[in-house]
């Protein structure tokens, strides 16, 4: 099919902004010019890709499709353009890696540190989201590679992953507010109790909403967040019983203490993934090689 690859420019930017203004404001063209252009792929491709109202648009069925492989796209070409720019880089391109707060804390720091004593012209972004939005961004082609907990719905087998280390989540109390140190509790018994977590977005939360499910039970937390720091605070503060990955607990710190489950918690993995669609950059190759590896366990 013959189309022009600007119509598809333009068609991005009214895709990604909802607006026909506002894509004429980015793309330094007139609103018609941006309507015309939309017309034309329409046209085109014989069906409509957007609804129009007085100020917003919105994205027809057939739209949504082609944003799904036009937002990939574009994202490749400004890779390879910042690649092609970064002169000082040695070749490398950009770092560009998508991982939650606290995987990047507690997990990311020193690699990241070692990366930049080895590559210092190498350019260095970190986009904070959630394991589960992670993969979204790689499918998009916004960043270069995710490290995320596993199991993941979202990551499926058609991503290469890599398993860097394997943990396990427990919950966590002050014994100045629950008598629980020398106590094995079931997680039906642990119902009774205020359960701090991560919220749904997390996979985190997914994977406990999933375990109680298994064991034919309905989890009821009484707080949801998005921080896992925030979670050990307010567990130290007599809140509630925080549940959260181990790799997050100081050992050493006398308020807090492991509670004790008689059910067997599984294993989880963290994970790097990236996507086999799309070119792996030199950066990214580099960089994994400073990660450790495990056999894969998902």
């Amino acid at each position: 099919m013959d189309i022009n690859y600007e119509l598809y420019k333009v068609f991005y930017y009214v895709a990604t902004s909802l607006s026909f203004s506002e894509a004429s404001k980015q793309l330094y063209i007139s609103q018609s010019a941006v309507s015309q252009s939309i017309k034309t792929l329409e046209k085109k491709l014989e069906q409509p890709l957007f609804i129009r109202s007085t100020k917003k648009v919105q994205l027809t069925p057939a739209g949504k499709i082609l944003l799904k492989h036009i937002e990939p796209a574009m994202n490749l070409i400004r890779r390879g353009e910042s690649q092609l720019l970064d002169s000082g880089s040695l070749g490398l391109g950009q770092l560009h890696i998508g991982a939650s707060d606290t995987i990047c804390r507690y997990f990311l720091v020193p690699y990241l540190k070692q990366f930049h004593k080895k590559f210092p012209n190498v350019p260095i972004k970190v986009t904070n989201s959630t394991s589960l939005s992670c993969v979204e961004l790689l499918e998009q082609g916004k960043v270069d590679l995710i490290v995320t907990n596993f199991p993941n719905s979202n990551l499926n087998q058609s991503y290469i992953r890599k398993t860097v280390c394997s943990f396990h989540d427990v919950f966590i109390a002050n014994p100045a507010y629950y008598n629980l140190k020398q106590q094995e509790i079931a997680l039906e018994d642990l119902q009774q109790y205020p359960i701090l977590m991560l919220d749904r977005k997390s996979t985190t939360s997914e994977f406990l909403h999933n375990l109680f499910l298994q064991h034919q039970l309905e989890l009821m937390p009484q707080i949801e967040l998005s921080s896992n720091d925030l979670l050990i605070d307010l567990a130290r503060i007599g809140l509630g019983i925080a549940f959260i990955p181990d790799y997050c607990l100081n050992r050493e710190s006398k308020e807090l203490f492991i509670v004790k489950i008689k059910e067997k918690l599984p294993a989880r993995q963290m994970v790097t993934a990236v996507n086999p669609t799309l070119p792996i950059a030199q950066s990214t190759e580099e960089f994994l090689k400073l990660l450790p590896s495990l056999p894969e366990l998902g």
